[in-house]
């Protein structure tokens, strides 16, 4: 097996990031809480429990959060439905990716019902070899639990895999995995991001070659 690519969804195959923000802001509201953009933006990327668990307290029991989370996400999928595209270069790399005999996997926090919607909504399925969902397992990204979940999917050792993030706790991730890492400043700013092999300001940046090097750099 020459490698694989591991994607993050949020924020690096489609901007959904209004549509958390708006069902985060919606579940909240319920509750009589207000969360910011700032605070938001600290968060995207991690599981919803330990999001929760911050914004929250030590109060709340995991089954009451657990709870919240999935009414979070089914707000999530109502916005996000038949409003989402490709972010720019994403099919470019995907057919690049899959021409050079790449596996591929969608890394994700989210639920897998929102994976599925999404990768649903871009018409995308047919590149993925496999879909990781990290919502339910016990730890978020910056732990490195779900790239090493999805490696094992493919049967890609991770010194082979190249993930594709845009988060600063997926980069981490992905450097405690021992995987190379392109990271797009959709969400974070380029300083933020340095942990990453390689910062682009889009996929558009990279050229098939390019990419092919970061996966089959060792």
């Amino acid at each position: 097996m020459r490698g694989a690519v591991l994607w993050d969804l949020d924020g690096v195959l489609a901007d959904t990031g209004a549509a958390h923000f708006q069902a985060w802001q919606a579940l909240l509201s319920d509750l009589g809480l207000r969360i910011s953009h700032e605070q938001f933006a600290e968060t995207f990327g991690m599981a919803n429990l330990p999001i929760l668990r911050e914004w929250l307290g030590d109060e709340p029991v995991d089954s009451e959060l657990v709870a919240l989370g999935l009414r979070k996400e089914t707000l999530y999928r109502q916005y996000v439905e038949g409003n989402v595209v490709p972010l720019p270069g994403v099919l470019d790399l995907l057919a690049a990716a899959k021409e050079r005999g790449y596996r591929q996997a969608v890394a994700s926090s989210g639920e897998m019902a929102n994976i599925v919607t999404v990768i649903r909504a871009l018409g995308i399925a047919n590149y993925f070899d496999a879909l990781v969902s990290g919502a339910f397992l016990p730890r978020s990204k910056p732990d490195p639990a779900i790239f090493r979940q999805a490696a094992g999917a493919l049967a890609v050792p991770p010194a082979g895999c190249l993930v594709i993030e845009d988060g600063t706790v997926g980069v981490e991730a992905a450097g405690r995995a021992g995987m190379a890492c392109l990271a797009v400043t959709t969400t974070h700013p380029r300083e933020q991001l340095q942990g990453a092999d390689l910062v682009v300001d889009s996929l558009v940046e990279i050229s098939p070659s390019e990419l092919a090097a970061l996966v089959e750099r060792a």
